[in-house]
């Protein structure tokens, strides 16, 4: 069993995976219970997202001083300043677009104080949807969150990106915060096309997500979309690796989300092929953070440990 062999993996001085590259997430509060459940010793740090209340970032920060770990903000840190989560830089509407901005600029001033190592954001958003495909299975929080490609032509994405992209650069480097780019659905402007990759590489400080449940998610869903050639296309440029299991059954159902990664989810029975995924990523990078974005109520504790060894070895 992994979990017999876990301290050998997952000491760094034994030629494991630096668990200094693991972090967990808290969402919507510090959540003591979890924090002392699952984050363990040496872990990189924490990503926060959507914190309620004032005392929530005021724990957050007294744990992060005391234990030294470092913390990644999803944005928003705190939750109410906007009506979605998720700013629409990328919207049509030049007035939607231009708030999203200013929002951001609003929360980064905020955390200054917290001088949070990279602050994340979901992109594209709006999502640009394929037409071809049934969507019904994906979750989204408000109709204005997506928008069809025929009705968002790959020009105005190229017109809206760059300037994004120079944007975030110049405020990563005034706040002294890494931007880190989530992938989302994403339409062959992205899985097909050269120009992102082209944008990365001009802009260099801004780095990418990967999120194995979604991916794996498109992947079912969508007969133009592969998922590990997306993974191998962009892993070099990928700095998180949100890690998590989701269960599809054939009709596109899921069954079971936000599960720990173990190693007995077989692909066969609908599981995301993690092996597979992470084997992509350590072959092109070999730096990457992995946020543990589970549910890890929804396993034992020698289950959680064993997901833990198990990344860790795969990632040796």
């Amino acid at each position: 069993m992994w979990v017999s062999s876990k301290i050998q993996l997952l000491d760094r001085g034994r030629g494991g995976f630096p668990i200094n590259r693991f972090m967990i997430g808290q969402y919507g509060t510090f959540d003591y219970r979890k924090f002392y459940r699952d984050f363990k010793e040496g872990f990189y740090g924490i990503e926060a997202c959507l914190f309620r209340q004032e005392k929530d970032i005021a724990n957050l920060m007294k744990e992060a001083g005391k234990s030294g770990f470092r913390v990644g903000v999803h944005f928003p840190l705190r939750a109410g300043i906007s009506k979605l989560r998720d700013a629409q830089f990328l919207n049509l509407d030049e007035e939607i677009s231009s708030q999203s901005l200013a929002t951001i600029q609003q929360e980064l001033n905020f955390l200054s104080a917290l001088q949070p190592v990279y602050v994340l954001f979901h992109y594209p958003k709006p999502v640009i949807l394929d037409d071809r495909v049934d969507w019904s299975p994906w979750r989204f929080e408000d109709r204005s969150e997506y928008e069809y490609e025929s009705k968002y032509t790959f020009e105005v994405f190229k017109e809206k990106s760059e300037p994004l992209f120079e944007w975030l650069t110049d405020r990563g480097r005034e706040y002294e915060f890494s931007p880190i780019l989530e992938f989302d659905a994403l339409n062959a402007y992205i899985y097909k096309d050269d120009y992102l990759e082209g944008l990365l590489k001009k802009y260099p400080s801004i780095k990418l997500c990967l999120d194995t449940a979604r991916l794996f998610l498109q992947d079912r869903i969508d007969p133009f979309f592969d998922a590990k050639l997306v993974i191998q296309k962009y892993a070099k440029f990928t700095e998180t690796v949100h890690l998590s299991n989701i269960q599809i059954a054939d009709n596109h159902t899921i069954i079971k989300s936000r599960i720990p990664v173990l190693p007995n989810q077989h692909p066969n029975e609908g599981w995301a092929p993690i092996e597979e995924y992470l084997n992509i990523i350590n072959k092109e990078n070999k730096n990457v953070e992995i946020m543990f974005e589970h549910r890890s109520e929804y396993v034992s504790d020698e289950e959680l440990e064993e997901c833990y060894a198990w990344v860790a070895k795969l990632l040796n």
